[in-house]
């Protein structure tokens, strides 16, 4: 006997929308029993439908979610929607998927509440773009997506790697200690120690006790050995900060012990070997130095094995808002307080600052912020004045009230300034009439040069 075939009901368009999306969809009732499950949340969380109709979602999804931080149960107890919250779900064969979440209420077409739904959506393609994106703007403790910075991130390891001599180059505030530390904590050397030494900041006689130490009776008030910078650097790295300052006497000791890997400390008339990687750094030109006669030839040479140059902040600006950030959560931080982020006028003014103490000078700017702002976003107004650029500022020039009115008023006198004050030519550089210049600056409160730049002295 033929059993009759079952009649098999046509999806309603409602249901075949929700086949045909790629988030994961799922509904329940009001004892938390999934009632239904489409086809992307089958592919996303590995579970066929008929394996999740019918179980407890938290069964199911085994989510960070789950318990007292359901979105779907705060979305029942409330009546209020959850939407794109982030968190993580558990698969079917125990991998961890990011998930942004979204819930409503689930009505009959009378008004009772009859359950809840759910939207998922996979974010781990973008978890992953994140985590790779993150990881080619940070080594170490050093983050950047500047063109620049990334060509001395790819490099970094295998200097790291080598025990050769490094020479970093860059304008004070830069960072060259930091990517000294990062050269260190990379190489097989990061579990001995790190030394660092200010060469500028101590004078001649009491450097050298500093590097090589000395022995007890070598000078007035040596009542006991001292073991110097080398000795305490042992199989680590000593890092000369500054190393342009050293006088010509300390260079020629300092090139024995590249030469010899050994020094004397004062006082003392037996050699002590030293395995310390040396790195060094200096805001001069080196190269220039060595052609007056201020830094030795052959010292030069013995240092610049491997050379790196840091850009100045002016030639990175791309990663001002990047340090910003990091500037802020390493405040937080320290200080226990949340400033939430800064505004767009106080980045724009970021921005266009040309930033003479680089990196330093920017990261002092944020920690001056947190001084005047102790919740919420950073302003203009709790940014130092110095950050008007070119003079420019809101006291100078009483019509300043946005930050756009300051952009603006930075870039016609930054005109006027390549110009040499010719009005003329400010106005064409800046794509506008001449009376439209002399109009803007008159509203931004801005004083006519004396001087028009047209107007040249004879020689």
């Amino acid at each position: 006997m033929k059993h009759p075939k079952k009649k098999t009901t046509a999806p309603t368009p409602t249901e075949a929308i929700l086949e045909s999306i790629s988030d994961g969809v799922f509904t329940v009732d009001l004892e938390w029993r999934i009632s239904s499950f489409n086809r992307a949340a089958e592919t996303i969380t590995g579970v066929s439908r008929t394996d999740a109709i019918g179980r407890r979602c938290s069964e199911v999804f085994r989510s960070s979610m789950c318990g007292p931080d359901c979105a779907l149960r705060q979305t029942l107890k409330t009546g209020q929607p959850v939407i794109g919250r982030a968190g993580y779900i558990i698969d079917a064969e125990g991998g961890r998927i990011p998930v942004s979440i979204s819930t409503a209420v689930l009505r009959e077409a009378d008004g009772r509440v009859i359950g809840g739904a759910e939207t998922f959506r996979d974010l781990s393609e973008i978890e992953a773009l994140r985590r790779e994106l993150e990881g080619r703007a940070r080594i170490g403790d050093l983050v950047s997506r500047s063109t620049l910075m990334q060509r001395i991130f790819e490099a970094l390891p295998a200097i790291a790697a080598s025990p050769s001599t490094v020479l970093i180059l860059g304008e004070t505030g830069t960072g060259k200690d930091l990517v000294a530390q990062t050269i260190h904590n990379l190489s097989p050397r990061s579990k001995a120690p790190f030394v660092a030494v200010n060469c500028g900041a101590l004078p001649e006689t009491l450097l050298e006790s500093e590097l090589f130490g000395y022995k007890a009776g070598a000078f007035t008030g040596a009542t006991k050995d001292k073991p110097g910078r080398f000795a305490l650097a042992e199989n680590g790295t000593l890092f000369l900060d500054e190393i342009g300052e050293i006088s010509p006497a300390l260079q020629v000791r300092l090139l024995r012990v590249l030469q010899e890997r050994s020094y004397e400390p004062l006082g003392s008339t037996r050699s002590e070997a030293t395995k310390a990687r040396l790195i060094v750094a200096t805001n001069k030109d080196l190269a220039e130095q060595m052609r007056k006669g201020a830094f030795r030839e052959d010292l030069y040479y013995r240092v610049n094995v491997v050379r790196i140059e840091l850009p100045p902040l002016r030639r990175r600006k791309e990663d001002i808002p990047l340090l910003v950030d990091q500037f802020i959560d390493r405040f937080n931080r320290l200080q226990n307080i949340s400033i939430q982020g800064i505004t767009a006028e106080a980045l724009s003014l970021l921005m266009v600052h040309p930033w003479p103490g680089n990196v330093r000078e920017l990261e002092n700017a944020i920690e001056r912020a947190f001084i005047m702002c102790q919740e919420g976003l950073i302003g203009l107004e709790h940014l130092p004045d110095e950050l008007m650029a070119h003079g420019v500022s809101q006291s100078t020039a009483p019509g300043i009230k946005t930050a756009h009115d300051l952009l603006d008023a930075q870039a016609i006198q930054s005109a006027l300034d390549q110009n040499h004050n010719n009005r003329t030519a400010a106005a064409r550089m800046l794509g506008i009439h001449k009376t439209t210049l002399f109009r803007r600056m008159k509203k931004l409160g801005m004083s006519l040069p004396k001087q028009d730049g047209r107007s040249r002295p004879t020689k």
